[in-house]
């Protein structure tokens, strides 16, 4: 049987080359958009999973109830447990300035800061935008104070001139979850007046506690 007209000689080879061509961009295209697929499914089930998924600390749901769990275990034990509020300083003005990707680094950092510089079992939770609550268990202020101070030190390494602002509280008998964050979030404001002050005789110190 003759082939037609169109697919005869260079033509066809032609032809035939434009449809081979056509048919390697539709897959390319569809490899592109199931990798895209296969992304989105991994950050959904780390969401899932309750993990952050900018910085891989525990989302504020699960993280949250973790926190109730280890305030729980401390009772059983020897009822020592240090909460910390973390603020990253300058966010906003970051992400302003300089855009939303260097700030999403700037997050990362301080969270990869906090899980190198604290131990394996602290809890590190993304409570806010840009603050974090981490639980230390068998210890007191000053001992959770030296941790964030290695903390500040590993953050400066990873970004230069990056900080944040700490509130430190020791759990009390008494208190709910709600109660030990309100008194940590108190501790970092009063920190951050004490801070400021201390600007003004030029002596600011990267953390404040």
């Amino acid at each position: 049987m003759t082939p037609p007209r169109a697919l005869r000689g260079v033509d066809g080879l032609g032809l035939i080359d434009r449809l081979a061509g056509a048919r390697d961009r539709v897959e390319a295209s569809r490899d592109r958009e199931r990798a895209a697929h296969d992304r989105s499914d991994a950050a959904r089930e780390r969401a899932a999973a309750g993990v952050d998924v900018l910085t891989g600390a525990l989302a504020r749901g699960r993280g949250l109830l973790d926190l109730r769990r280890e305030i729980a275990r401390a009772r059983r034990s020897d009822g020592r447990l240090v909460l910390a509020f973390v603020d990253v300083d300058g966010l906003k003005p970051i992400n302003d300035l300089q855009g939303h990707a260097v700030g999403d680094a700037l997050l990362r950092d301080v969270a990869v800061a906090m899980r190198t510089a604290l131990r394996s079992y602290d809890l590190v939770v993304r409570y806010g935008g840009d603050e974090f609550l981490c639980a230390l268990a068998g210890t007191d202020v000053e001992g959770a104070g030296r941790r964030f101070d290695e903390v500040a030190k590993r953050l400066m390494e990873r970004t230069e001139g990056a900080s944040v602002s700490v509130g430190l509280a020791a759990l009390e008998n008494a208190d709910t979850l709600e109660e030990l964050i309100g008194r940590a979030d108190a501790a970092l404001y009063a920190g951050r007046g004490s801070a400021r002050a201390q600007a003004d005789a030029h002596a600011r110190p990267r953390f404040s506690r």
